[in-house]
């Protein structure tokens, strides 16, 4: 089977089984997805995804070891594989730290059936999935600094225009779509995306989402 059609490999990692039994089977219903193993603690989590080396891990914040922990010493092993933040707290104390240690993003538990699949599909891609509610509560954290004057607004050496572009390209609309509300051509809208990666030193898309994120440039009000 080739890359491009093989299914996304996913490994479970939560304590409670029963837990990972209704995700096993959420996952399995879908035929572009195969669980490839699961973990009951972060110390498991940690060597399976070293013997496994998955598209996605889908790691419990809460489980005995710490998510959190296990997504750092996954980071670590530098594969390419993406980590998924299973958790309860809709607290922004507990969201950035995902982002800041590397995570692909983060599900609610009580979101998991309508949320799950397309996370998994979005961080495959090498994107970040990040829903609404924990937007606005990164923003509203964001801003709420910066308006305390503890952080500075990076986005300083950008122009208007690429601001504008990278808030619509964070928030997850197409070169089409941001061309449309521009008016502008989408091959001009790559021009300014190439500008912006260039001046903030980035490479991949997932990295804008995650600068954006953190310099208030999505708007809580258009998510």
């Amino acid at each position: 089977m080739s890359t491009a059609c093989r299914p996304i490999r996913v490994v479970l990692a939560d304590d409670h089984p029963i837990v990972r039994a209704g995700l096993r089977a959420l996952l399995e219903a879908h035929a572009d997805i195969a669980v490839v193993g699961e973990a009951g603690s972060a110390d498991e989590a940690v060597e399976l995804v070293r013997a496994e080396a998955p598209d996605v891990a889908i790691l419990d914040i809460s489980m005995p070891g710490g998510g959190l922990e296990a997504l750092r010493a996954i980071a670590e092993l530098e594969l390419p594989t993406r980590v998924l933040i299973l958790t309860v707290h809709a607290e922004e104390r507990y969201l950035l730290p995902v982002l800041q240690a590397g995570g692909s993003g983060y599900v609610r538990k009580s979101s998991l059936h309508t949320d799950l699949i397309e996370a998994i599909h979005t961080v495959a891609r090498g994107e970040v999935f990040v829903d609404p509610e924990a937007a606005r509560m990164l923003l509203q954290g964001y801003l709420d600094r910066a308006q305390a004057g503890e952080v500075q607004d990076p986005a300083q050496l950008l122009s208007e225009r690429e601001r504008e572009v990278l808030r619509l390209t964070a928030a997850g609309y197409t070169a089409q779509e941001i061309a449309d509300q521009l008016y502008l051509s989408p091959k001009t809208v790559e021009t300014y995306r190439h500008r912006v990666m260039q001046k903030l030193g980035f490479s991949r898309r997932s990295e804008l989402v995650r600068f954006a994120l953190r310099a208030g440039l999505l708007d809580p009000a258009t998510e």
